[in-house]
């Protein structure tokens, strides 16, 4: 692909040097390139999408830049300019592409029609996007929020973070740790993230530390943006409000100056009050006003109203896309949005998919809160043909919420109007079909008032506008027949303007006693009565000479003429007022954003309980018991993503910690590679997740005591980009659950401590799993499942007692006919220790040469010990030793033998040479005994 040379933008007004005697004239000197550079020098940091014709161009430095990351080829506009251009209709692809590589983009759109422009044709700066301002339909994902998060600090520990979702008009706040702030933009998936440049707190390593675990990009802004007083201003001015003490914010905290910082930016990337949106023609959003009604207040996120899940936790449970695929489909979330061929998605609408997605990422921590969710899933579940009508009701819904968004910002489409209006009548439906329920009694009451006032909006643009309207409005189309006696009339004159000449050419013959007289029409001359040379001179005086012809001569009449201005005006007429109507629809959408915003949330969350209840019927799960202790007890439990793939054939297991038949919180898991103990564990921890989520989940019966946190150090990652092993992350992670787990904590780790050497490895597992276990005197948690190799911890049962309980996964062991081992994995968890890792076996199975098995069965055969000893720490000591002369173990003390006692007594410096070995001697004859 050709790449031109880096051109520099010259500033308004100056021309580019030319070689002597060129005789050229300087490219950037036309009216069109003043006007892109005077639009760059406002926008230096964007990109221009500048609209020519049916053409976005780009220009010098941006062409040069951007080019290759869209796969556009390189040309010169004027054999100087680098210049590259995308067809309007594609703008959405390629938009797409840009943002995927990191720019910004500042859409330049026509504001005028360029055959009334006198000059240059007026442009405006009509959007900047950017990666966390998405609006349009075609640059988002339908099914994930799209954040734009802005963070002010206070001091090294404490900072604040709001989040908005432009599209829907979201907007959450938070205050705390630069941990608890990470974790979140982590969690939810943050496009972009501003912060102060120029300030003190927001240092760039701070800022880089803070976006570290996550994918989001970082927008520098000048720090006067999240300055206390300038914040306030932007939040009087946006919300209308006299202070922000009704928003539970204090004027000066970090999250009231965020907040201030995140308005402004994202009324400056949709060009709200800008004259671009003020444009009276031309543009195709070009009578829309563009505002920020649909940014709803503030809602804060109480610290202790939800179970955190980090992102390391969501990504090694797979709760969102699996970690190699990278897809929704094998993960929880894919469980509720990914059906099998064939069969309908349990979740109906974009929004409440993402509503869900928000759900299972941040589970509730509430025990009444959680209850109130599951009775709307009972009522769901129990009810067959409620669930159904609701899911019925639910197939004419859109996407709301981001319809109300593009309405609000000026940027709405025929279809996203025609779209809006349906959704709007399938509420009274929704409100009918869950009427009778009164688990769903607090949701209905506000759904029917919602429904009441919006139900006339929806009926307006149903019956106003046609079942399967043009993608634009400049298309024509939208508005249906006899909804509007002007623009049936212009399109009358369209589509009837063959009966009307028809008409009029008999009259004319009839009137003027000219038999061969025609009227017609040609595209160069327009309308024309036509005569025969023979004919011609008795054309009636109002027949006006047109064109002379061969055999012919062709006239006008004023009667004509009129008709004929009528009719080439009448396409534009009807485009002109299918506008007016159109606008004057959106304008009754716009006085009703409130309305629709809450409308839409309410369509997700019973979107979202109908998914839960149909999954749980169809699969056969059960309503765990919530309980605000910290039992954890799980009969029969299934992993719900392997349940849905392996149906009957997964093998399913009971999980019991801290309950009063087996009140350890430690559970230790050893058994074979490939046995399932990972499987198991994270099994426990997802199916903990789903019931904190309010969610039935798959299992025989359960009773799980909330959680607050849910933690998980599975598998093996490293972060080679800032100088991390794989131990170091593996101790990174382990250090970020210890100090901050509490007795209501659920903790899973899969085999700490393999990243080093067994010594070190295994003492550390040791002290972790006796810090987990001792965390708390009084309380029995953190509740934790550690499965590991080390069958060494299994110790651990007997020294902490009460506090640790050995589980092991059931091997099926035999000899075949020729002596060689054979292994079965059963799959089910049992009490009690295993005593081997069968690592050899697995290896074997994994296609490794049998020369490598062999040797390897040999080498284990060598270095097996029989460890008699058991393990000591503080100060509990090893038992006496057996009758037996066992080999001593990895943790015993040396063992008591008369050759070591005799050694001890010896006074080396005394003795002679030969007196040593006769010494020697003795020993050796006394150790053949």
């Amino acid at each position: 692909m050709p790449r031109a040379k880096s051109t520099n933008l010259p500033t308004a007004g100056t021309k580019k040097p030319r070689g002597k005697g060129s005789g050229k004239k300087d490219p950037w000197a036309t009216p069109a390139m003043q006007q892109f550079v005077k639009i760059k020098k406002k926008h230096p940091d964007c990109v221009l999408f500048f609209r020519m014709g049916d053409f976005y161009e780009l220009f010098g430095e941006d062409a040069t830049k951007v080019a290759p990351d869209l796969d556009l080829r390189l040309m010169h506009r004027g054999n100087d300019i680098p210049a590259a251009g995308v067809p309007y209709h594609q703008r959405d692809k390629y938009l797409r592409l840009a943002i995927a590589a990191g720019h910004r983009v500042a859409v330049v759109d026509q504001l005028e029609d360029p055959k009334d422009a006198k000059g240059v044709v007026e442009r405006g700066v009509t959007q900047v996007v950017s990666a966390g301002t998405l609006i349009d339909d075609g640059l988002l994902e339908s099914e994930a929020a799209n954040w734009l998060a802005a963070v002010c600090y206070d001091d090294d520990a404490y900072a604040g973070l709001v989040l908005a979702e432009a599209s829907t008009g979201a907007v959450l706040v938070l205050d705390g740790s630069a941990e608890r702030i990470g974790d979140e933009l982590a969690r939810r998936g943050v496009r972009e993230l501003l912060h102060a440049e120029d300030a003190a707190g927001a240092t760039p390593e701070r800022i880089a530390r803070l976006v570290d675990t996550s994918v989001v990009g970082t927008t520098g802004r000048a720090g006067w943006h999240f300055r206390a007083s300038e914040a306030l201003e932007a939040i009087r001015e946006h919300y209308r409000v006299a202070g922000v003490e009704g928003f539970g914010l204090d004027e000066d905290a970090p999250s009231t100056r965020a907040l201030g910082a995140i308005l402004r930016y994202v009324a400056e990337t949709q060009a709200v009050g800008s004259e671009a949106t003020s444009a009276t023609s031309g543009s195709e959003f070009q009578s829309q006003r563009a505002t920020l009604e649909h940014l709803r207040p503030p809602r804060r996120v109480e610290e202790g109203a939800l179970c955190r899940v980090d992102h390391a936790s969501l990504r090694s449970l797979e709760v969102e896309e699996t970690i190699r695929g990278a897809g929704v489909e094998g993960s929880l979330l894919g469980v509720f949005l990914k059906s099998p061929v064939g069969t309908r998605c349990v979740v109906r609408t974009p929004m409440g998919k993402r509503l869900l997605r928000d759900w299972l990422t941040a589970p509730l921590a509430d025990a009444g809160a959680i209850r109130g969710r599951q009775d709307a899933v009972g009522a769901l579940h129990d009810d067959a043909a409620l669930a159904e009508a609701v899911r019925g009701g639910l197939d004419e819904v859109a996407d709301v919420a981001r319809i109300a968004g593009r309405v609000a910002l000026g940027r709405t489409t025929p279809r996203d109007l025609v779209s809006l209006g349906r959704s709007l009548m399938s509420g009274p439906g929704l409100v009918e079909a869950i009427s009778q329920s009164g688990s769903l009694a607090g949701l209905h009451h506000e759904l029917a008032g919602l429904v009441k006032r919006l139900e006339p909006l929806g009926g307006r643009i149903v019956a106003s506008c046609v079942e399967d309207p043009p993608g634009r409005v400049s298309d024509g189309g939208l508005i249906a027949d006899g909804v509007d006696a002007e623009l049936d009339e212009a399109r009358s004159l369209q589509t009837d303007a063959g009966s009307w000449l028809a008409e009029y050419q008999t009259r004319l013959i009839a009137t003027h006693d000219l038999p061969s007289l025609k009227v017609g029409f040609n595209r160069v001359f327009g309308y024309y009565i036509e005569l025969p040379v023979a004919q011609a001179s008795r054309a009636p005086a109002e027949f006006s000479r047109k064109q002379t012809l061969k055999n012919a001569e062709r006239f006008i009449t004023p009667e004509l003429k009129t008709f004929e201005d009528k009719v080439q005006s009448a396409e534009a007429r009807a485009q002109e007022r299918e506008r007016v109507l159109f606008d004057g629809l959106c304008e009754d959408c716009r006085g009703q954003i409130g309305a629709i915003t809450r409308y839409a949330e309410l369509i997700a969350e019973l979107d979202a309980l109908a998914g839960l209840a149909t999954k749980a019927r169809e699969r056969g799960w059960v309503r765990p018991e919530i309980t605000d202790t910290t039992e954890l007890t799980i009969h029969g439990g299934r992993h719900p993503v392997l349940d849905e793939l392996l149906g009957h054939e997964f093998v399913p297991n009971d999980t019991e910690l801290a309950t009063p038949e087996h009140p350890q919180p430690v559970a230790l898991i050893t058994g074979p590679n490939m046995a399932g103990k990972s499987t198991y564990i994270r099994q426990t921890a997802l199916l903990a997740l789903l019931a904190s989520t309010g969610s039935f989940i798959p299992a025989d019966r359960a009773t799980i005591g909330v959680c607050d946190r849910i933690f998980t150090r599975v598998g093996a990652d490293d972060a080679i980009h800032r100088g991390q092993s794989t131990f170091m992350v593996e101790m990174t992670q382990a250090a970020t659950i210890l100090n901050n787990c509490t007795p209501r904590s659920l903790v899973v780790l899969d085999e700490i401590g393999r990243g080093t050497s067994t010594l070190d490895g295994l003492s550390l597992a040791w002290a972790i799993t006796e810090h987990l276990a001792l965390l708390s005197e009084d309380a029995a948690g953190p509740r934790t499942l550690f499965a590991t190799h080390y069958h060494e911890l299994t110790e651990l049962e007997q020294r902490l007692a009460g506090r640790v309980r050995n589980l092991h996964v059931a091997v099926n062991e035999w000899a075949d006919q020729s002596g060689r081992t054979e292994v079965v994995f059963l799959h089910r968890i049992k009490p009690g220790r295993a005593d081997r890792s069968y690592g050899v076996h697995v290896a074997q199975l994994a296609g490794l040469p049998a020369s490598v098995v062999a040797r390897a069965g040999e080498v284990l055969e060598t270095l097996s010990v029989q460890q008699a000893g058991r393990v000591e720490t503080g100060s509990v000591r090893a038992p006496a030793p057996t009758s037996q002369e066992p080999q001593m173990g990895l943790f015993t003390e040396f063992v008591s033998h008369p050759a070591v006692e005799r050694l001890r007594e010896v006074k080396i410096d005394g003795l002679t040479p030969l007196q040593a070995f006769d010494l020697l001697r003795e020993l050796a004859d006394s150790t053949k005994d």
